[in-house]
């Protein structure tokens, strides 16, 4: 039995402290969980290996009030627009979702392709962890395993605006330029570019992906989890240490 947690919008740290929880109750016996969430104020996240002065413009972030965390997982600087993009996380065994990664990044971006199939787009796999439409990305996505457990988060694009995205990561001034913006937008894509489904539309249809084939149940965090990830978003997810510890 799955656990569906319904959707919320979270400040960057509770987001990545949620998670987190999730998976020590996963470790301890908790149910497989998915969730999806949107982000309070908008916020990049860069993966645990990167230097965040050589990915992020912190004085850029500052004055648009973008907050910036650090997640457990690998893979690049994302920019998670408020409006922009819906979040997914699936926290299970690993005895689940299996030990073989790049089956089960295929696995989980199947389900995302298949939202999309139901609004109405033809979307593909791209390894190893990305889903595109037409060549043109519009979900990635990471993974980790600890303990035993299985996490992988992703984002789905709903909207975009690149020249906004590359005033807050750190790129180059030729790629700021209008002809570089227009080659980005030519990479990337969303289902508001693709479709007349709305953002409320895109939630239903990932909801009912990826429980299909699955036993779902609607839930919600339990008083545990709420009180460990408010204690992980203040000592790791806020703390300078964590997000300067490279």
């Amino acid at each position: 039995m799955w656990r569906l947690l319904p959707f919320r919008r979270e400040r960057a740290s509770m987001n990545m402290a949620i998670d987190e929880a999730v998976s020590e109750s996963v470790s301890s016996g908790g149910a497989p969980t998915i969730r999806f969430y949107g982000w309070e104020p908008s916020a990049v996240s860069i993966g645990r290996f990167q230097r965040i002065e050589d990915e992020v413009d912190l004085k850029e972030c500052a004055i648009h009030g973008v907050e910036v965390v650090r997640r457990r997982t690998g893979g690049g600087a994302v920019y998670h627009d408020r409006d922009g993009e819906i979040t997914y996380s699936v926290i299970a065994p690993e005895e689940v979702m299996g030990k073989d990664i790049p089956a089960s990044y295929r696995e989980v971006c199947g389900w995302v392709i298949d939202a999309l199939s139901d609004l109405g787009m033809t979307a593909d796999f791209a390894p190893i962890n990305d889903v595109t439409v037409a060549g043109r990305k519009v979900s990635g996505c990471a993974q980790t395993r600890r303990g035993g457990v299985f996490l992988q988060h992703g984002t789905v694009l709903h909207s975009i605006n690149v020249r906004k995205m590359f005033s807050l990561l750190k790129v180059s001034d030729e790629k700021l330029s209008d002809k570089a913006i227009a080659a980005a937008e030519d990479r990337v894509t969303s289902v508001s570019a693709l479709s007349g489904a709305g953002y409320g539309d895109l939630l239903s249809s990932l909801r009912r992906s990826f429980c299909r084939g699955r036993e779902c149940r609607e839930g919600s965090l339990s008083p545990d989890e709420t009180a460990r990830a408010v204690e992980l978003a203040g000592c790791r997810y806020d703390d300078a240490g964590w997000t300067f510890s490279r």
